[in-house]
């Protein structure tokens, strides 16, 4: 089983969108049971929250459930467990590595940052580079 975890700032824009983004295509590509993703945040702001509404937006789009999904920060034991862990920008794998050394499971979902909703307010640019790049993953991962 691959285990991949998605990091953003806060974990209610961005990586839960690319977290039950990838979860609804490995579905419909039947590999979910070859996968376990998650995805959390690298600050503590938005701890025990729910997704944000504009990302709740994108994902109802899919009739996806993510009703269970609440903000948590990463953990050490995060890093040891999961196999692949993708930051949505620069700023964040700046952090993770700042918050636990330099890893080779740290790396970026696409070579140029994923726009934050949370600044810009648009969602539908977001889950467009977030829907590319998890495009790339799928098809690397497959090999």
């Amino acid at each position: 089983m691959i285990k991949i975890l998605f990091v953003c700032h806060g974990n209610i824009c961005r990586s839960p969108m690319t977290e039950y983004l990838l979860k609804y295509k490995l579905e419909k590509l039947n590999l979910i049971d070859k996968f376990e993703v998650a995805s959390a945040a690298t600050s503590r702001e938005e701890i025990g929250n729910p997704i944000h509404y504009g990302t709740r937006k994108m994902l109802d789009r899919f009739n996806i459930d993510y009703s269970s999904k609440r903000a948590r920060q990463i953990t050490k034991e995060d890093v040891f467990y999961y196999d692949y862990i993708i930051a949505m920008d620069h700023n964040n794998l700046s952090n993770l590595e700042r918050m636990f050394g330099k890893n080779a499971k740290f790396q970026l979902l696409n070579a140029k940052d994923i726009a934050d909703p949370w600044y810009t307010g648009d969602f539908e640019l977001t889950y467009q580079e977030i829907d590319k790049g998890l495009d790339n993953l799928i098809n690397r991962l497959k090999k």
